[in-house]
């Protein structure tokens, strides 16, 4: 099977929920994916595929909290590179770096673990959908204030309209851009 039929299987699967999380957002589930087994291996092979084509450009992967670890654990493991989880607050033990970002009604906190990504370390950041670009924005903000380089950025979805890639400021691959959904 192709790329492209890979791609076709994982969007036709990607489950809709009209009004969710609040009215007029037409939310995007990737665990329609998930649940679909054929779905589920062609977005694996599809996430493995990108990360081994940058394998010599990646020292660490990032996952976001929480869809981002679906995924970049295993495109971790296909290049034989640690993981490194970026939760919200208070969801990892140990000392932790943190950076605060808007929301669009007020503010929260996204934390990774001290000592995880080092000076120089080149991190992949991983997630399952780009929106606002607020969430993958504070991310690669964390991984600089680490003294990491963001070597890019990849996402299964992205919702075009919303332009969250402007505010990212990095390098963003989407495997699927969805150009008319909000």
């Amino acid at each position: 099977m192709d790329r492209a039929e890979k791609i076709k299987i994982v969007r036709a699967a990607i489950t809709e929920f009209p009004d969710f999380p609040k009215p007029g957002i037409m939310f995007q589930d990737i665990f329609g994916v998930l649940a679909d087994p054929e779905a589920n291996k062609a977005l694996h092979d599809l996430a493995c595929e990108h990360v081994l084509q940058h394998a010599d450009q990646v020292d660490k992967v990032v996952g976001l909290d929480a869809r981002g670890f679906l995924f970049g654990n295993s495109m971790a493991l296909a290049i034989n590179k640690p993981f490194v989880p970026i939760r919200k607050a208070g969801k990892l033990p140990g000392k932790c770096s943190a950076v605060k970002y808007a929301l669009e009604y007020g503010e929260d906190t996204m934390e990774v673990q001290e000592g995880s990504i080092k000076q120089g370390d080149r991190v992949l950041v991983v997630d399952d959908l780009l929106a606002t670009g607020g969430t993958l924005a504070a991310a690669c903000n964390l991984i600089k204030k680490c003294g990491g380089e963001v070597a890019g950025c990849w996402v299964v979805i992205e919702l075009a309209v919303l332009k969250g890639r402007d505010k990212v400021g990095e390098k963003v691959e989407a495997l699927i851009v969805m150009e008319d959904v909000e």
